[in-house]
């Protein structure tokens, strides 16, 4: 009765409100009747109305709508709202809300909306049916060339090709494309200037992870024609999610203990009473080991071959240094080399203590330019460490292109290779199983060369040297 009343003595407002989410609850149900595997998904999101929206946004929690358009839009285009709603689903899926990391927005935002609709116009259900426009043709056929299909792809291809333009022209090739593909509004995405998300971001990001994963591993479908549509899914989930370059070097350094005392394990108040009560007797004694992200020795191998780049190898070290110079990250008297290799160990520079980039760099030159072969770095650490120069190091670091001849045995310390986003090319390269690889996207490298803008790198003062044993 209660519920009758209210219905009747709603406003305009509240009556297309309610119809709007009517409307998006059928539009899920028509997208689960194609894709039953997504049920997981489909439902995860709160519709929430929004007056005046003109397209459908997400914060991976809730789905914003206008209601006004939504019942104007169901009325002549059915079938393009359940585009957008599996649109928004998907750009969840693959984390697009939380991965952009330093990437230009603008171009973000459209890699991200064409990654999605080559995956929406690759399923070939009854719910994502549409005439493709020979813009889209052609977009997807150069993508397929070049076996592009994840967010991450796309963009870099997007930030080449934004070179070629001048402003003006550039702004009629970024609102072709727009046009064309864009379908949401992403203003809800968490901002480039939230250098950590916040908690309930982060728990957002990981459940959808998890949603990600459950559709991923749905072994029910997998024997049923819904499991190509999986497979399609699954083609451009990102790799390496949310976990920037820098995220990862933090994380790849290792635990130490040094020798000093660890203000919060250890309590004063009893140490001082003990002290007045025994007669310098304490009843503890202090905690003289802290744990600490920080790294003694660690090696940086640079591939100097004849295909990769000088500049982005600059930028690459320039990048490296400026994290490990950071915070809590190095002791006084932290060990860096740097060692230059093709196929033959060229260079070996030792940074002792603190440091100028700056200065590093200014009369710093590439040795190489031979064939790849990653056989001879290790060979060389591995005497180093035999000779006693250095303990095991705490980490290594080989930056390359990945074209070279690996080692078919795992090192005994932790190795880390950081490929060139798009290293793949169109030939597969064979990487041993033991291999761990970390991918920088060329953009970024590129962005750093300005300093983030100004042209400035955090400047250290200290010593290099280069080692004898080269």
């Amino acid at each position: 009765m209660d519920e009758e009343f209210k219905l009747k003595n709603e406003s305009q407002s509240q009556w297309e409100a309610r119809m709007g989410k009517e409307i998006l609850s059928f539009l899920r149900d028509e997208i689960y009747k194609d894709l039953r595997f997504m049920d997981v998904a489909l439902s995860a999101l709160t519709f929430v109305e929004r007056e005046g929206m003109q397209m459908f946004a997400t914060d991976g929690r809730m789905l914003y709508f206008g209601p006004e358009h939504t019942i104007e839009i169901f009325k002549k285009n059915e079938r393009f709202l359940e585009r957008a709603y599996l649109h928004s689903i998907l750009h969840c899926i693959y984390g697009h809300l939380w991965i952009r990391q330093d990437r230009r927005e603008d171009l973000w935002n459209l890699a991200c909306d064409i990654a999605v609709e080559q995956v929406i116009d690759s399923l070939n259900k009854p719910c994502t049916k549409r005439i493709l426009t020979l813009l889209r043709k052609q977009v997807y056929e150069r993508l397929k060339n070049l076996n592009i299909v994840s967010a991450s792809q796309i963009y870099e291809l997007l930030y080449e090709d934004s070179k070629n333009f001048e402003p003006e022209e550039h702004i009629k090739w970024y609102q072709k494309l727009a046009r064309e593909f864009v379908t949401d509004d992403h203003s809800f995405w968490p901002k480039k200037d939230n250098k950590q998300m916040s908690q309930r971001e982060n728990d957002t990001y990981k459940d959808w992870q998890k949603r990600a994963k459950e559709i991923s591993h749905n072994k029910s479908f997998s024997n049923s024609d819904e499991g190509g549509d999986i497979a399609s899914i699954n083609l451009a989930v990102e790799a390496r999610r949310g976990a920037s370059y820098r995220d990862f070097l933090i994380k790849f350094s290792s635990l130490h203990e040094e020798l000093k005392t660890n203000p919060d394990e250890f309590d004063l108040a009893f140490y001082s009473y003990g002290l007045r009560l025994y007669e310098n007797i304490p009843l503890i004694e202090p905690l003289e080991t802290k744990e600490s992200n920080k790294i003694r020795d660690f090696i940086i191998a640079i591939d100097t071959s004849y295909s990769t780049s000088g500049q982005l190898v600059k930028n690459f070290l320039k990048k490296t240094l400026e994290i490990l110079g950071q915070s809590e990250n190095f002791f006084k008297n932290a060990r860096v080399r740097i060692i230059q290799a093709d196929d033959l160990v060229r260079d070996d520079i030792i940074i002792n203590g603190d440091y100028n980039i700056e200065k590093l760099f200014s009369d710093f030159q590439l040795k190489g330019g031979g064939n790849t072969d990653f056989r001879p770095t290790f060979t060389y650490i591995n005497n180093l460490i035999k000779t006693g120069e250095i303990t095991s190091p705490d980490g290594v670091i080989y930056f390359t292109d990945g074209r070279g001849i690996f080692p078919q045995t795992k090192p005994e310390y932790k190795t880390a290779f950081v490929f060139l986003e798009g290293y793949e090319g169109k030939e597969e390269i064979k990487v041993p199983a033991w291999v761990y690889k970390e991918i920088i996207h060329k953009s970024t490298l590129e962005q750093d060369e300005k300093g983030n803008g100004n042209g400035q790198f955090k400047t250290f003062t200290g010593k290099t040297k280069r080692s004898r044993g080269v």
